[in-house]
């Protein structure tokens, strides 16, 4: 055989061997750059959705008490540029990128089954139950998992399946609700928030229409005698425009959470409503913020019939407050740096926490890593208790996106210590999971902790729900429960996106096993009674929020797909994990 036969036959194995990999393993094609396959979609030819109107016009009912339409957006000035939030990423070798693809493609297999058995099982109401393999409406009866998940569908190529959803979204009625109340918190971020996501990804106007008619709805609880929005929406009484009670005390993260979604609303409607209503509200936690018990942060409990934000004495970054301050960062980004007053709450209240709520942990390797506790006020001054629970986990990543934003080393690293020590919290737990409420012991400084097993010994025979087989360094596991959480991989995703290090992906790895694992059932994956216990003990409930899909598994998915899908540049996400796009 010739020298020149034997090359071309070379060749042409060569070029069959790529041919197959492309076609049959996709992660092979994949080069790092997602945006544009995304665009390129959105530039196709794609189903026509038409949207069903709802069987209420809550836009065309006339409050008893009108609400103002100012201040408009501010726009973003050519003299305003954020920082770059992204890690500089190199290009990845070959076989990084399969590794990462082969991860990436068990997240999405996970989705796929959850999804189908939604599909299956629970079309068209707010959860799947995941062991019985039947259904429940939760919240009002709109189909809430398939509202959280659209954006989850487009993000991970299922095209088919998000047409099919969209269409379905298209057609509910948010004029009838299964629920005599409207929880504002709830529907904002998971509906009214899924569906500017859903229209900032993929364009389609049927989403917009629906975010616009839940918005209108959503717009009613401000229909109060001082503008602040109730908990509950009363939905008989909304539909008659008349006024309606603003509650006592409330969670602060109830009001506090409605400026990201009212923002964006407002951004691509160009009405100035839904901001106006925010705006006012975020007014009355402005000026009330150095007043509080502990200045430079809110307490877990407001009453926004009276604006009073001073009285209560909780404190915690977990739940009850948690994505009030989440968003205020998130606020400032969105509006591209348009309105500082959200830089200078977001370094205030961060301060805050660092100084008072953060602590080192006492464990048997000597971590150096943080956790958030709760403070008390009391009339001797602040007293910290060391627990910790799911919910804080965010506060990692929101720090990292701080540090960026406000261009702050020392937050970017205070955010990995916090990541860290959830990613501890996991790995600490017989099943891998972290627990949803925990105490553990405090060290009296951050800089040197060691271990002291008398110490611990004797803190767990003063606490009553120490179990005799919870790891060292625990002292209790309060809610041992797990329940599809996303805060702890919600955190450890933003830090491998903002420092590129490659030990929060491979925590992240890990953290996706254990949870895989624990939780599946033949149907999805379903919350679990006790972490702590051996993975052989392990009892599960019959129950799987609509974040498991909206949040948890497209925060794996994300740690493990391009950077530039679903950029940190160029999208800020929710607190329920919806990409919004950011002003520019």
């Amino acid at each position: 055989m010739s020298r020149r036969l034997l090359r071309v036959r070379t060749l042409a194995v060569a070029a069959l061997f790529l041919l197959i990999l492309w076609f049959y393993f996709p992660f092979a094609r994949d080069t790092g750059s997602e945006s544009g396959r995304l665009a390129q979609y959105m530039n196709r030819a794609s189903p026509r959705i038409k949207p069903l109107k709802s069987t209420i016009d809550w836009a065309a009912i006339n409050f008893q008490f009108p609400v103002a339409r100012t201040p408009a957006v501010p726009p973003v000035k050519p003299h305003t540029r954020l920082p770059h939030i992204q890690h500089a990423f190199d290009r990845e070798s070959p076989d990084d990128a399969i590794k990462r693809n082969l991860r990436r493609d068990e997240v999405r297999k996970t989705f796929k089954k959850s999804w189908a058995s939604y599909r299956q099982y629970a079309w068209m109401k707010d959860v799947l139950k995941p062991i019985s393999g039947t259904s429940a409406d939760q919240f009002c009866g709109w189909a809430a998992t398939l509202v959280d998940s659209l954006d989850t569908l487009w993000i991970m190529g299922m095209r088919e399946e998000f047409y099919e959803a969209a269409k379905a979204v298209a057609r509910i009625d948010f004029g009838f609700s299964t629920s005599g109340r409207v929880n504002i918190f709830e529907t904002n971020i998971r509906y009214l928030g899924g569906l500017l996501a859903a229209y900032d990804l993929s364009g389609h106007e049927a989403l917009k229409f629906k975010a616009i008619e839940i918005g209108n709805l959503l717009y009613g609880g401000f229909n109060t005698e001082n503008h602040m929005p109730v908990d509950f929406i009363d939905f008989e009484t909304a539909k008659t425009g008349q006024g309606l009670e603003v509650e006592d005390y409330v969670v602060s993260a109830s009001p506090g959470t409605l400026t990201m979604e009212f923002t964006r609303l407002s951004q691509i409607t160009g009405d100035p409503k839904w901001y106006a209503a925010v705006a006012e509200v975020m007014e009355v936690f402005r000026d009330t913020q150095n007043t509080t018990l502990l200045p430079g942060m809110w307490p877990m409990f407001v009453s926004m019939r009276r604006k009073d934000m001073a009285s209560n004495y909780q404190f915690s970054i977990g739940g009850n407050a948690d994505s009030l301050f989440e968003y205020l960062p998130k606020q400032y980004q969105l509006l591209g740096g348009a309105e500082p007053k959200y830089m200078w709450m977001s370094r205030t209240f961060m301060d805050t926490a660092k100084k008072n709520l953060f602590f080192r942990p006492m464990t048997p390797d000597n971590a150096d890593i943080l956790l958030s506790g709760n403070i008390d006020v009391l009339d001797d001054g602040p007293h910290l208790d060391p627990e910790s629970e799911h919910l804080s986990c965010f506060i990692g990543g929101l720090y990292a996106l701080g540090g960026r934003l406000f261009e702050n080393e020392d937050y970017i690293e205070t955010g990995a210590r916090l990541t860290r020590g959830c990613i501890w919290a996991y790995h600490a737990m017989p099943t891998g999971v972290m627990p949803e409420r925990y105490n553990v012991i405090k060290c009296e400084s951050r800089l040197n902790c060691k271990w002291d097993e008398a110490k611990w010994k004797e803190e767990i025979q003063q606490k009553k729900q120490y179990k005799d087989h919870l790891p060292k360094g625990f002292t209790t596991a309060k809610d041992p429960r797990y329940i599809l959480r996303p805060e702890a991989i919600e955190s450890v995703f933003v830090l491998y996106r903002i420092t590129g290090r490659r030990e929060f992906q491979d925590a992240a790895w890990e953290m996706f096993q254990a949870v895989r694992d624990v939780t599946s059932t033949q149907f999805a994956a379903a919350a679990i009674k006790d972490v702590t216990v051996p993975k052989d003990k392990v009892e599960r409930e019959d129950y799987m929020e609509s974040f498991w899909l909206a949040e948890t598994l497209k925060y794996f998915y994300l740690v493990f797909s391009p950077p530039d899908l679903i950029s940190l540049d160029e999208y800020v996400l929710n607190t329920e994990a919806h990409p919004f796009k950011r002003a520019r």
